[in-house]
């Protein structure tokens, strides 16, 4: 792969152990750079597919809309910019010959809104493809997949392994806002009335640890990072959520204005392209993902779904 260029070219370094505190500092560290972010980007015409990919190369920056959630993308206790899909822009960027990647920090709610606004250029957070979301924005296609998992206290004492072992136990049950796990538990029969919805993964790992919640639901991934190096929870075994009876894969990806679609399509090739080389695992590995969360699905299949 091209190497990241630029002055934010640095080694991939995953935070070992994250807290409220250091995810809120680093987010200050760049406080000034997101609300320069919030000043809208130049608009491309949608004319032929728009022009973005253009610009962006002539002004050699594009930006990153990010949620702040670790693994996917964040700002680290350095104040630099991080992450699967942040490293994984870097690399994608640089082939496509944009030499920088800025981040623009909002709420995961936010950035479809934030995108459409032209507040940034690409959401860049690992993104689930949903017919929902389909509506709003063009995706690449996913970079990885991803079942889910519980963050649970140490021993997991209620034996919770699935949304069914939760209902059966009668499991208290938190998860994130906007996280898709919101659907998984509600179609496993809890009323989503009744599911504490956290800010972030942080919380929920606090709310498992202090006993206010029997599980944490999240992506399997952030389940292992998050629970990783903490004395009082752990994380489950991942499984797959059942939506309608059936199993249901999940698949993130970047997200695009519906009008940039040459940017999209030349964003794929680079990205297939590291996926046939192996470079793509290789890119998102620090950060926790197996080789079983690789994935050939497509946007287009999980629009659909």
């Amino acid at each position: 792969m091209a190497a990241p260029r630029g002055n934010d070219a640095h080694t991939i370094r995953p935070e070992r152990r994250h807290t409220r505190r250091s995810v809120l500092a680093g987010l200050a560290a760049v406080g000034a750079l997101g609300a320069a972010g919030c000043t809208r980007v130049a608009s491309a015409s949608g004319k032929d597919g728009g022009d973005l990919l253009e610009r962006l190369r002539a002004q050699g920056v594009v930006r990153l809309g990010i949620a702040g959630e670790v693994p996917f993308g964040y700002i680290d206790r350095d104040g630099r910019l991080t992450g699967e899909a942040p490293e994984l822009a870097r690399a994608i960027f640089g082939r496509l010959g944009v030499e920088r990647v800025q981040p623009v920090p909002t709420e995961f709610g936010s950035l479809i809104p934030g995108l459409n606004a032209q507040q940034f250029d690409v959401v860049a957070a690992g993104m689930y493809v949903t017919p929902d979301r389909c509506e709003q924005v063009i995706f690449a296609d996913p970079d990885y997949q991803m079942p889910d998992a519980f963050i649970v206290p140490k021993g997991n004492p209620l034996g919770l392994r699935t949304y069914a072992d939760a209902l059966r136990r009668h499991a208290k049950i938190a998860t994130g806002t906007g996280y898709a796990q919101i659907q998984h538990a509600v179609e496993a029969g809890f009323k989503e009335n009744d599911l504490v919805i956290v800010p972030d993964q942080v919380a929920g790992l606090n709310a498992v640890e202090s006993g206010r919640v029997d599980l944490f639901a999240a992506t399997a991934v952030t389940a292992r990072m998050v629970a990783r190096g903490s004395a009082k929870a752990e994380s489950t075994k991942p499984f797959v959520a059942l939506v309608d009876g059936k199993p249901k894969a999940d698949g993130g990806a970047f997200a695009f204005r519906p009008t940039e679609t040459r940017l999209r399509d030349a964003f794929n090739a680079e990205l297939h392209r590291l996926r046939r080389s192996g470079e793509l695992y290789r890119i998102v590995r620090p950060f926790g993902f197996t080789e079983a969360e690789m994935t050939t699905l497509t946007a287009k299949e999980l629009c659909r779904r």
